[in-house]
């Protein structure tokens, strides 16, 4: 198995534990894995993870509250209506209670 699917299969694992009604961001996994400058690197691994519905891939954001992912879902607003289905209030692609919905791996999985 190649280092890149090794990482992938890692930030599918921490994904998978992102509480309902809670959200985090590319670059905080990164960090929790040791890789700060990776958050791309998540963001492609969590692009390759939407065939597999044990992954929240929808609650996995950028640092600032924005969809960046929302095109790789099916349906135009997937990724939004998946988020509101869990308490996110979203206007403009953006994650309005951001601060109150985020979950930071490194602070939460000790």
């Amino acid at each position: 198995m190649s280092e890149k699917s090794d990482f992938f299969i890692k930030v599918h694992e921490i994904a998978r534990l992102i509480p309902y009604g809670r959200v985090t961001s590319y670059g905080a996994i990164a960090r929790y894995l040791g890789s700060p400058q990776s958050a791309r690197t998540v963001g492609w691994a969590m692009n390759a993870a939407h065939s597999d519905e044990s992954i929240p891939a929808h609650r996995v954001v950028n640092r600032k509250g924005l969809l960046t992912g929302k095109f790789h879902f099916d349906g135009t607003n997937l990724m939004q209506q998946l988020l509101e289905s869990e308490g996110a209030v979203i206007k403009n692609n953006k994650i309005q209670n951001f601060e109150e919905m985020y979950w930071d791996p490194g602070k939460n999985l000790l």
